[in-house]
């Protein structure tokens, strides 16, 4: 059953107020590094029950008059083609998604920071690219040695080199396709401008996780853990701050290493460090707004179970490591978990066995009631899983067929004959377009059709790994899937 662990409403009012509150601490400007996704970020929506995905943005629309946005983009992320890996596609394309999201939202762009410059040939395309769009572009520079080199990096030689971004409002959001982008040297390259033209600037942090005022081991930060496995990241107590102020408090490995640096830089350019800790420099309420701490813990705890099995997919497909599994398995002996405890593992393995070891799913209903489907001639397992749990939404009696065969028969007949396929069932995207199609004469289909929303939060388990097709309908759909690390058969090529 989907039960609130996390206020929404209250967490917008009291990050926004937070972030007006540092403006008037630091005075002027405030730079502010957003880190993680700001328009979906679904891992805080899985952890968090009750946490909305655009929560971020939200929190932003309540100040839309006093923000701007920079996004910040590396150079040689553009040379490399990186791509972000929940959707897709490179960083320069996401980067342009992002704008035209803010835009969309009633947000201003002041414009796009290009990070890194070494003069790469396809970072000077896409800056020409924006250009042409009409959108400001700055460059930031590749300081040698940095963050080490203090004295190159706080001179003209270092950050002055850089563009300076020009400004308007006094909350300026650096935010970035994806890690790494460099939204930390934007900022504090900005601050060092401020200061040569005598202006007031600071800077903050927003990080949704860790949650510093959870124990270090809370399932909700344990679950930050396994979602950053692949990076080496590791949650620790920040020592700084136990230092400054006698309180435990938790950050991550990678602020905690650059502070003594980042604190060197603001002094040089301010005359002093602001803040005495990484922990003081981050600008992150969530941890106030946990309502009901047992369903955020066991929404972790299957978060958990599930990236250890996509990441135990990957490493089958030769996408990841099965050292991040390992760091996995570590998480979940800490929390004495196991893939079972994930509520669609048993009842798709027990289906399984019954045909034979043939491709089976298993489907947790938002209401807590399980489904469960099994390949045919016809259907893939997860079609036939979808369409039971649409059957079982509306109250359709589960010896009904949904798909006329009138209508399935000739779709067999375009895939394989015509569209060169060798499995002639259903994928979920088509099973769903049949199913479509029925509804136009058959109101039982019809009725079906209407529970599709309903599906969003459910989740699905299948015995052996899936197509790219089928994972991308279910994330459109809003089903978390996890499979087994096991092809169906094999071949060396799976499509």
């Amino acid at each position: 059953m989907n039960r609130i662990g996390f206020d929404n409403d209250k967490y917008v009012t009291m990050q926004s107020e937070r972030i007006r509150e540092r403006i008037r601490e630091l005075g002027g400007k405030l730079y502010l590094e957003f880190g993680g996704k700001l328009f979906d970020d679904y891992h805080a929506s899985r952890v968090l029950p009750g946490f909305q995905p655009d929560s971020k943005i939200r929190m932003l629309m309540e100040m839309k008059d006093e923000a701007e946005i920079i996004v910040a983009i590396s150079a040689d992320d553009i040379e490399r083609n990186k791509r972000r890996g929940d959707l897709g596609i490179t960083y320069d394309m996401e980067a342009l998604r992002l704008i035209d999201a803010f835009r969309n939202s009633g947000l201003y762009v002041g414009g796009v920071c290009v990070t890194h410059c070494r003069e790469q040939s396809a970072a000077l395309q896409f800056e020409k690219r924006l250009e042409a769009l009409g959108l400001p572009v700055y460059r930031q520079y590749l300081i040698p040695d940095y963050p080490a080199n203090l004295p190159l990096i706080v001179s003209e030689d270092g950050f002055g080199r850089s563009d300076f971004i020009e400004t308007t409002r006094p909350l300026v959001v650096v935010t970035a396709p994806g890690p790494g982008s460099g939204k930390m040297s934007t900022c504090l390259c900005q601050l060092y401008h401020h200061h040569i033209r005598g202006e007031q600037a600071g800077y903050a942090k927003f990080e949704t996780f860790p949650i510093w005022n959870l124990p270090l081991k809370h399932p909700v930060n344990l679950a930050y853990e396994a979602a950053t496995a692949d990076l080496d990241d590791v949650n620790m107590i920040d020592p700084f701050h136990l230092e400054a102020y006698g309180e435990k408090a938790v950050n991550y490995n990678r602020d905690v290493e650059i502070f003594p640096v980042l604190s060197a830089i603001l002094t040089r350019i301010l005359g002093e460090s602001p803040y005495k800790s990484p922990t003081d420099m981050g600008v992150n309420m969530a941890g106030y707004c946990i309502c009901d701490d047992e369903v955020c813990c066991e929404a972790s705890r299957q978060e958990i179970i599930r990236r250890w099995f996509r990441t135990s997919c990957e490493v089958r497909k030769g996408m990841a490591e099965q050292s991040t599994v390992l760091k996995l398995e570590l998480l979940m002996n800490t929390l004495g978990i196991r893939g079972e405890d994930r509520p669609p593992v048993t009842p798709a393995r027990a289906k399984a066995r019954e045909t034979d070891d043939a491709p089976a799913v298993a489907m947790e209903l938002p209401d807590g009631r399980i489904v469960t489907g099994k390949t045919s001639s016809l259907l893939g397992a997860l079609s036939a899983c979808i369409l039971n749990g649409l059957k079982t939404l509306a109250g359709i009696d589960d010896g009904i067929t949904l798909l006329s065969p009138e209508i399935i028969e000739p779709l067999h007949h375009l895939k394989v004959e015509h569209l060169g396929s060798h499995n002639p069932r259903l994928h979920v995207n088509e099973a769903l377009i049949a199913l479509a199609v029925c509804a136009v004469n058959d109101p039982i289909a019809s009725r079906a059709m209407e529970e599709l929303n309903d599906l969003a939060g459910s989740e699905a388990h299948a015995t052996v790994i899936l197509s790219s097709a089928d994972e991308s309908t279910l994330s459109r759909l809003g089903i978390n899937l996890t499979c087994e690390p096991r092809y169906e058969n094999q071949n060396l090529y799976h499509g």
